[in-house]
């Protein structure tokens, strides 16, 4: 065994169905989704005694949250890296349990952000460029910055606007198949590159979604996983990395899933030919398009050609990306897309995701997230799975 490898087994994963709950609190949808997470593990609260979570919890962080759930831990972690902070935590628990700190962790994510008002039609999920444009984290305009490392891309390799159209087309090929997902209508190369500019050369549709909802994952000891007797996601490796502006010295060709990808792959012992699915997040379509070169399932400037023709749909593209729907089309809880990557490519390791969208026989599976600002300041975490059964 090297580094975390082998140390952590994914036995419980649940998605909250809602996408948008009006009338819940943070603290709710905490309780309901560890309970689903729990129940899917075959374990209790009293169970638990490991907890993590990020900085929104209600209450003193995860201090307060983890007394209304009724957990008595030896273990907790609260804090904030964004979009990757939930493969982050997978690695941190695994981290805990090899150490001994603890043998039943819970990582809980909860999300009410559509509770702010929209400001796209109210039958329409909102776009996250125009909810964070008008205000939300901070009042920074998160899309420019985004929009920054697209055009950078289009002037350095020839990247088109329909080429990142391919990565939404795929993300609701995708949601079709998802009860859940707020996107199922299958969108067109032509409904995305005609649809509004929200920052050049970012439209409306090269957008994620800003969801509530949320999810949980139990991560345990080996030797509970084999007492249980379920099957799930044991972690073959895991890294992170962080990028930051240097004062604008920053080469926007690359983002920190090179550093977080290669620690990962390197703890794992295994290259990205020998992954059967990847979780990429999906804040928007560029983000999903520089993970694919920095991670290695395409040589550096040719995401574009790599996502043509379908390139990321499920049984019949290059490589099977987010068959949920990802944060494009199906989930984007709290604006923190890790966790929902996670949850999928445990389905699929399980066999459990839509037949229309499994991935025929997935052993190894690759989840990465990125958090805060790719063009500027950014921290990034990457997870390989393993079947466990």
């Amino acid at each position: 065994m090297s580094g975390l490898r082998g140390s952590a087994v994914i036995v419980g994963a649940f998605e909250h169905p809602g996408r948008k709950l009006p009338d819940h609190r943070l603290a709710q949808v905490h309780r309901e989704v560890v309970a689903g997470a729990l129940a899917d593990a075959g374990l209790g609260l009293a169970d638990v005694d490991g907890f993590f979570c990020d900085s929104s919890a209600p209450g003193y962080g995860g201090l307060d949250l983890a007394q209304y759930l009724g957990l008595r831990t030896t273990w907790q972690e609260s804090g904030e890296m964004g979009g990757s902070s939930y493969i982050a935590y997978l690695g941190h628990a695994a981290a805990a349990i090899a150490a001994g700190k603890c043998r039943i962790a819970v990582i809980s994510l909860a999300g009410l952000p559509t509770h702010r008002k929209p400001v796209a039609g109210p039958d329409d999920p909102t776009p996250a460029a125009a909810f964070q444009v008008n205000g939300f984290a901070g009042g920074y305009a998160a899309v420019s910055d985004y929009a920054l490392v697209a055009r950078r891309h289009m002037h350095d390799n020839g990247t088109t606007a329909e080429q990142l159209a391919e990565i939404k087309v795929a993300a609701t090929m995708h949601s079709q198949h998802n009860e859940h997902a707020p996107l199922r209508t299958v969108v067109t190369i032509e409904d995305v590159v005609t649809s509004p500019l929200i920052s050049d050369p970012l439209h409306r549709l090269d957008c994620c979604l800003v969801t509530d909802g949320g999810g949980a994952l139990v991560v345990v000891h080996p030797d509970v996983a084999s007492e249980l007797g379920r099957t799930g996601a044991v972690l073959r490796g895991h890294g992170e990395a962080h990028k930051a502006s240097l004062a604008g010295e920053l080469d926007l060709s690359w983002s920190a899933n090179r550093l977080s990808g290669e620690r990962a792959f390197a703890e794992a012992g295994v290259s990205a030919s020998d992954i059967g699915y990847a979780g990429l997040y999906d804040s928007f379509t560029i983000t999903v398009l520089l993970a694919l070169e920095d991670l290695g399932f395409c040589a550096p400037g040719q995401g574009g050609k790599f996502v043509q023709d379908g390139g990321l749909v499920s049984r019949s593209g290059r490589l099977a990306v987010n068959t949920d729907g990802g944060g494009l089309a199906n989930n984007h809880p709290g604006n923190r897309g890790g966790m929902t990557k996670v949850i999928e490519a445990v389905r699929q390791l399980r066999g459990e995701a839509h037949p229309a969208v499994q991935v025929s026989d997935c052993e190894l599976a690759l989840v990465s997230g990125t958090g805060f600002r790719l063009a500027t300041n950014h921290y990034s975490s990457t997870a390989i799975l393993e079947r466990w059964s």
